[in-house]
């Protein structure tokens, strides 16, 4: 059972030392997206939401999410953000639906890196535009949510190829 990173000698939860790891900067990007009919994304982009300006919003959630993800997800340590950036992008599929694609950009410098805050960041935005949106239309999806990428820390660096 000592084999696994997360269990202690008695195989119980523990969080990983990370004290004797190196500081150096650190970055990750995740992405999610939110499909949406096209009555939603006209009141997004036309800023008619009755709850305010969705993408305003979600990117002060998805702010917050990043720096609180230590609180929810058991094992993540506490780490200094240094910066978080969430940028958008839309496109339009068939059918009159579109996309609404989310990046999550989150640095630091430290013993350990912010892929967990990157992903939690990118997950709060999307859930935030789908609580904004919901009223309008409940059918909204939510797309995979993934790490494009991460640089720092020893295991080096990672882009995702697909």
């Amino acid at each position: 059972m000592t084999d696994f990173t997360h269990f202690n000698m008695q195989g119980r939860a523990k969080m990983v030392d990370i004290s004797d790891k190196k500081e150096t900067a650190r970055k990750a990007i995740a992405h999610s997206s939110i499909i949406m009919n096209k009555e939603v994304y006209e009141t997004i982009v036309q800023q008619k939401n009755k709850k305010g300006d969705v993408l305003a919003v979600a990117q002060v959630a998805g702010i917050m999410a990043a720096k609180q993800t230590a609180s929810l997800i058991p094992m993540c340590h506490p780490i200094p953000i240094s910066g978080v950036d969430l940028s958008f992008g839309w496109e339009t599929l068939e059918n009159s639906r579109y996309v609404l694609s989310i990046d999550a950009e989150v640095k630091t410098v430290g013993s350990t890196g912010v892929e967990m805050e990157a992903l939690t960041a990118a997950s709060i935005t999307a859930l935030t535009i789908y609580d904004m949106c919901k009223s309008i239309d409940k059918a909204l999806v939510i797309g995979q949510t993934f790490l494009k990428e991460k640089s720092g820390g020893k295991s080096g660096d990672f882009k995702r190829s697909y």
